[in-house]
């Protein structure tokens, strides 16, 4: 029987947010705070982020992966693309990838199928049958600390 689960979401353009789940990105700037701490799935936006290429490329010796053409399929667009632990907001971090003023640390980086959905802004729920990712969410959300 399928059932809707609601997990917590942030969308993040690309490139960046192929950067977190594949690249090693471990941190997200924002201009605003979250008290999130645990389980949060990565929707890529509709938008691609051209100066963040340009960054990326200027700086792929910190990435985890070699980062794809500019115009690769590898790049998908308005969907979940993977999830992550948030496990801290700080205002300063070593992270090279940290511009803030906040920065939303992230870990264990996992991609997921793409499901295609909606964003939005802030955090947000993205509600889809709980076996579309055959996930264990209990365990997921029991495991929240690194």
């Amino acid at each position: 029987m399928n059932r809707q689960v609601f997990i917590k979401t942030i969308s993040i353009r690309q490139p960046w947010s192929w950067a977190i789940i594949h690249g090693g990105k471990d941190i997200e700037n924002r201009t605003w705070p979250s008290m999130h701490i645990g389980p949060l799935l990565i929707h890529a936006g509709k938008m691609f982020d051209h100066y963040g290429y340009s960054w990326l490329v200027q700086n792929q010796s910190i990435l985890m992966a070699e980062l794809p053409a500019r115009d690769s399929l590898l790049f998908k667009f308005g969907g979940i693309i993977g999830r992550v632990k948030m496990v801290d907001c700080v205002d300063n971090h070593p992270s090279p990838f940290f511009f803030g003023p906040w920065g939303h640390v992230y870990k264990k980086p996992e991609p997921l199928p793409f499901y295609p959905c909606k964003g939005a802004l802030s955090l947000f729920n993205v509600d889809y049958p709980d076996d579309f990712f055959k996930v264990d969410y209990a365990k997921m959300r029991a495991n929240i600390l690194p």
